[in-house]
């Protein structure tokens, strides 16, 4: 009995620690950088007082005042403070140091527009700014290890209780504390239907009723409120919400069962109703512009700077064997519709598959010697310059697949649940999965799923930049390629 009583003790301490305020720790993150910045620069000044006693006071003072108004600004304004920063992984060093370089560079500036640059002894500038510095960047690490010491123990978790102890609550907890960050403790369930639900689930007691959590947070014990009831329930949810309207912590209403199936999906508006975005087109709007323009206007110099280089290669390709220059097969791109892909012929004229339908081999006995070579430089791939100024393909993208491609004798849609996926966008002549090596046969199922994942991670996180690095990449790609035959 009186390891019980011990127990719900324990439990009313839990709940009656109020968590410290994250205005506190911002606010002495803040103190402690000027403080930083003022303190070592009385302290460089006065080291160099004593070798140089003409140096003025006022005047070193008044600096280093403007400098810390300055550094205010500054590290506002490049975010260093961020409402993330307590339980963010990464410490915004970068960030911190930009900051104060800026603001150094505005004291340098103003000394200059002033004309009292002259005045100053440049030791010491030199000797304040690499100091602060250093002293900014260690002196966030002692506050970063002070602050994630008191996270841990819980002391920024703002205490909640869940209203609704039904599969819907039940299921919310079990994520948050799964998922959960360190700024939310669950602290019990509320639920008017005692005799209907569990007295306790992962170990989160059912505190009482409605009412009586009102009274909790009259009490000041709770610090915001999950309503976790069916969507459907519609009469019971504005019943609720309206008893815990009148009180003065955030009410938040948890999603319906159905988001637990898609948790890092975003909310939108439409005709000002919350919805979650559970997919947006990729590289639309003006990133769609600016890749087109990136497509057309590249594909237009290449072709003119390549246009030697593909005579001599139709030139080869006739003298080699008879046949067309050019072979063209049916392939899926941008929204499953079907365009003519235009390539090289690399094989012998009577031995070409139109549908892939038997993948090409090492030693293939179907390619011609010149379609060897054209296959192992990727040769072979440069008429597809012209799909990308008729808008067929882009530059970059997931690799255009054969409609009989197969991997491991499976079509690759039937070996891939996400591969359709990839007609999301334009297909590309090169892309993210072949500069990291996943590109010739696919022999594998397994082949196919890396292509797959690479193709995708690189439609989720498009820019200039990773297309300019994948065009870089294949250069280097094809010159080493051991896997295309």
């Amino acid at each position: 009995m009186d390891a019980a009583l011990a127990a719900v003790d324990g439990k009313q301490a839990n709940r009656d620690v109020r968590p410290i305020s994250r205005i506190a720790v911002d606010i002495a993150f803040r103190t402690c950088d000027l403080m930083v910045i003022g303190v070592l620069g009385l302290a460089f000044f006065f080291l160099r007082q004593a070798d140089d006693l003409s140096l003025y006071y006022p005047r070193y003072l008044g600096a280093i005042v403007v400098g810390i108004v300055v550094a205010s600004m500054m590290l506002h304004r490049f975010d260093v403070y961020r409402d993330d920063f307590l339980f963010a992984k990464r410490i915004p060093y970068g960030n911190l140091i930009t900051a104060w370089t800026v603001t150094f560079c505005v004291l340098l500036a103003l000394a200059f527009l002033m004309k009292v640059s002259d005045t100053y002894s440049r030791i010491w500038a030199l000797s304040w700014f690499l100091g602060t510095s250093v002293a900014l960047v260690a002196g966030r690490l002692l506050l970063r290890r002070w602050v994630r010491g008191l996270a841990v123990a819980g002391r920024f978790a703002n205490r909640t209780v869940i209203v609704g102890a039904g599969e819907q609550g039940r299921r919310l907890a079990a994520y948050l504390q799964t998922h959960g960050d360190l700024s939310t403790k669950i602290v019990g369930f509320a639920d008017d239907r005692r005799s209907r639900v569990l007295r306790e689930s992962n170990g989160i007691p059912l505190l009482g009723s409605v009412e009586e959590l009102i009274g909790m947070i009259r009490r000041d014990e709770v610090d915001q409120v999950v309503v976790a009831l069916p969507w459907t329930a519609d009469q019971r949810l504005r019943e609720v919400v309206s008893q815990l309207e009148r009180t003065p912590v955030p009410i938040r209403l948890a999603p319906d069962l159905a988001a637990f199936s898609f948790p890092d999906r975003a909310f939108t508006h439409l005709a000002r109703l919350p919805v979650m975005q559970l997919f947006d087109r990729p590289i639309s709007g003006w990133s769609f512009i600016l890749k087109t323009i990136e497509d057309r206007g590249i594909a237009a110099l290449l072709l003119v700077a390549l246009s030697p280089l593909f005579l001599l290669v139709a030139l080869a390709i006739k003298f080699d064997s008879p046949g067309p220059v050019f072979f063209r097969q049916k392939r899926y791109g941008f929204n499953h519709n079907l365009f003519d892909c235009w390539k090289f012929r690399t094989m012998h004229h009577h031995m070409t598959d139109a549908n892939a339908e038997v993948l090409t081999r090492r030693n293939d006995g179907r390619v011609t010697r010149v379609g060897r070579f054209l296959r192992k430089t990727s040769l072979d791939e440069l008429p597809q310059l012209i799909n990308v100024l008729k808008g067929d393909m882009s530059l970059v993208g997931p690799r255009p697949h054969a409609t009989s491609a197969k991997a491991g004798g499976h079509l690759y849609e039937d070996a891939v649940d996400a591969y359709a996926a990839r007609h999301r966008v334009k297909p590309g002549i090169t892309g993210w999965a072949q500069v990291n090596g996943w590109r010739g046969e696919t022999d594998t199922v397994e082949k196919i799923e890396r292509r797959v994942e690479h193709d995708l991670f690189y439609i989720e996180n498009w820019s200039l930049a990773f297309d300019l690095q994948i065009l870089i990449r294949t250069a280097f790609v094809v010159l080493g390629d051991r896997e295309a035959y």
